[in-house]
């Protein structure tokens, strides 16, 4: 197959947070999130505890900011949600925008976290920062989640005229 003709097209999965700060946002967000041509796959609104927050960013651990973080994530409710899209894992990481919030609102004015973040730690949203990241992660907010990637449409096709 022309992989010119056919370019493969790789979909995945990443684990979005929608942070205590803008929960009260989160229609919005999410609105955002679908309009990005992302498909939400699951959603969960829960309040973490700050000993699954020290689980959940235990590679932070250490850091100075590991105390702040992990009490502001247990502050209040979050809505975690399992994202889908080509390339889900850059694509919503360019959405999110940088992490600290004056590089964000000087470099990337309409992205999320300009938009809606006050501080580098309350910057309004999470996102997995790589493949192996987002399967962990999905799966600690996801207890009961299996995780294996789609077929392109080309191998999808294929297996179809074979076995169809």
């Amino acid at each position: 197959m022309d992989q010119t003709l056919h370019p493969r097209i790789y979909v995945e999965r990443t684990l979005a947070i929608i942070k205590p700060d803008v929960f009260c946002m989160a229609e919005e967000i999410e609105d955002v999130i679908l309009k990005s041509g992302f498909t939400i796959l699951q959603k969960r609104r829960l309040q973490l505890s700050p000993e699954q927050c020290s689980d959940f960013y235990a590679d932070q651990y250490g850091k100075l900011f590991f105390p702040s973080l992990t009490a502001f994530m247990s502050s209040g409710p979050i809505v975690a949600l399992t994202l889908t899209c080509d390339n889900a894992i850059a694509h919503w990481k360019s959405i999110m925008g940088p992490a600290n919030i004056t590089k964000a609102r000087e470099t990337q004015p309409e992205c999320l976290r300009a938009k809606y973040g006050t501080s580098d730690l309350k910057n309004a949203l999470h996102g997995s920062n790589s493949f192996h990241t987002a399967v962990k992660e999905i799966k600690f907010m996801f207890p009961n989640s299996v995780i294996e990637p789609f077929p392109s449409r080309g191998a999808t096709e294929e297996y179809l005229s074979r076995y169809g």
